[in-house]
């Protein structure tokens, strides 16, 4: 947990929470944070397996998976190249286009892009985001052609692949995934302009609704549908699809997180505690999927 990402305050929450609850289910646990010692450490000391709590780079995107598995530790997650390319929104997008999946239009941006051109193709409001940063970490939602280009310099500080993203106006949803098992839908509501940084993590006006409320048959179909987004990407173990429900009922992939957030305000043990699983056990099962390769 930790490590060196923009991310390293929220891994610090999750690892210290799911520290905590593989100690309280009887595991011989102990924290690590590879910001300040080498992975090698790992083997040294003799550690049976890793539970990856690590968010952003160098922990979600296929670098330290890579790394454990020339250690040959058995690691939580999905593997290097799932790891890596969901990682990568503008490449997720690629995969997703190429089977068939839905998901919203987009342009990539670079410091060239005209931003009256980019608005007409995609229509406005649409947000802007770094192509390799999650908890949105970079990202705007711009509504007029003056904020276009603002909204490139945030998300280029963070990475120098930028995707502008048409925004979907609709049901905000969430699918946990657990094994080969899709958890209920959370829908979540928040008063701020999107779901931000800070309604993620901090505030108290997010509204997390489970179950979502739409009809059994409905509901499943989405499960279905983001249990295949993630499997078409390569990923395995547990992760997170988030997607809008549009206006006229149409699903809109967005994104898949390897490594959610492990935390009092996450939503993976949210989906998970509407299933009856409690936080300890759900911690336990991610443990218990640790593979090499």
């Amino acid at each position: 947990m930790g490590g060196k990402s923009a991310e390293r305050e929220i891994s610090l929450k999750s690892g210290t929470m799911v520290l905590n609850a593989l100690r309280k289910s009887g595991v011989d646990a102990h924290a690590f944070d590879p910001r300040d010692s080498g992975l090698e450490a790992l083997k040294q000391q003799g550690y049976a397996r890793a539970f990856i709590a690590l968010h952003g780079r160098f922990g979600e995107d296929g670098t330290v998976q890579g790394a454990l598995e020339y250690l040959g530790i058995p690691y939580t997650g999905s593997g290097v190249m799932a790891s890596a390319l969901a990682m990568d929104k503008w490449r997720t997008k690629l995969l997703w286009h190429a089977a068939g999946l839905p998901t919203p239009a987009y342009r990539l941006m670079d410091a060239r892009t005209d931003p009256a051109v980019l608005a007409a193709r995609l229509g406005l409001p649409l947000m802007v985001k770094p192509a390799r940063e999650g908890s949105s970490i970079g990202m705007s939602k711009v509504t007029s052609v003056e904020k276009i280009a603002p909204a490139y310099e945030l998300a280029a500080g963070y990475d120098d692949v930028v995707i502008a993203e048409r925004f979907i106006e609709g049901m905000e949803l969430t699918a946990a995934i657990l094994g080969d098992e899709p958890l209920p839908l959370i829908r979540l509501e928040t008063p701020r302009e999107f779901y931000d940084y800070q309604a993620k993590y901090f505030a108290d006006d997010t509204r997390y609704i489970c179950p979502c409320g739409l009809p059994a048959d409905q509901e499943r179909a989405l499960q279905q549908t983001a249990l295949e987004a993630f499997r078409v990407l390569g990923c395995s173990g547990w992760g997170r699809v988030d997607l809008m429900l549009d206006r006229d009922g149409n699903p809109q992939l967005l994104e898949v997180n390897t490594i959610p957030g492990m935390t009092d305000h996450s939503l993976v043990p949210m989906a998970a505690r509407a299933k009856g699983i409690s936080f300890e056990s759900l911690a336990v099962r991610i443990l218990d999927t640790a593979h090499v390769g």
